[in-house]
C-alpha cells in the first residue's frame, strides 16, 4: 500500500502541475499554422491567447520546450491533427471544447477543464481538484479529502484518518 500512495502522491503532484499550464502564459511562441514567431497575451475578454500585433486569435502554439498549446493555455501534445500540409488542428476524438471547458480523453483516460476546476478519471483512479484548493481522490479501496483549509480524510479500506488543524487522529 505505501507503494500506492506514493504513486497518488506523485500523481496529485503532477496533475496539480498540469492544471497550470491550463492558463495562457504571456510570452513569444511560434504559430503552429503559420510558423511566425507571435508575441502571445491574453484576451482580457476570453481569456484566450491572442497575437499582441493584430489583437487574433492564437489557436495553436509551440513553446520553448516544444509543448503545442491551444488557444486556452491547455497542453495539447499528441493530440492534434494535420489537416493538410500547412495546417493543424486539434483532435476532436481526444479534446472537446466548449466555451471555457477543455476535454482531454483517450479510450481509457480522462481529464477536463472547467475554469479553475478540473477532473481527471481512468479505469483505475478519479481525482478532482476545485480551484478554491479542495480536492478528492478515489482509487479502489483508498480514498482521499483534502479541503482549502488543509484538513484532510484518509479512508483506506476499514482504516479512517483525519488531519484537522495539525492533529493526526486514526480508527482502525
Amino acid at each position: 500500500m505505501k507503494t500506492s500512495n506514493i504513486f497518488l502522491g506523485g500523481l496529485i503532484l503532477f496533475a496539480a502541475c498540469t492544471n497550470k499550464q491550463q492558463e495562457v502564459v504571456p510570452g513569444t511562441y511560434v504559430d503552429l499554422n503559420s510558423g511566425d514567431s507571435v508575441q502571445v497575451i491574453v484576451d482580457p475578454v476570453t481569456g484566450y491567447a491572442i497575437n499582441s500585433k493584430n489583437q487574433k486569435p492564437v489557436y495553436l502554439y509551440v513553446d520553448n520546450n516544444r509543448d503545442t498549446i491551444f488557444t486556452t493555455g491547455a497542453v495539447v501534445n499528441n493530440k492534434i491533427t494535420r489537416v493538410d500540409d500547412d495546417y493543424y488542428q486539434i483532435d476532436d476524438t481526444k479534446v472537446t471544447v466548449e466555451d471555457k471547458d477543455v476535454i482531454i480523453k483517450y479510450d481509457d483516460y480522462k481529464k477536463k477543464f472547467d475554469g479553475d476546476d478540473y477532473k481527471v478519471k481512468d479505469d483505475n483512479y478519479k481525482l478532482k481538484v476545485e480551484g478554491d484548493g479542495d480536492s478528492k481522490l478515489k482509487d479502489g479501496n483508498y480514498k482521499k479529502k483534502v479541503s482549502e483549509d488543509g484538513d484532510v480524510k484518509i479512508k483506506d479500506g476499514d482504516s479512517k484518518t483525519k488531519i484537522e488543524d495539525g492533529v493526526v487522529k486514526k480508527k482502525n
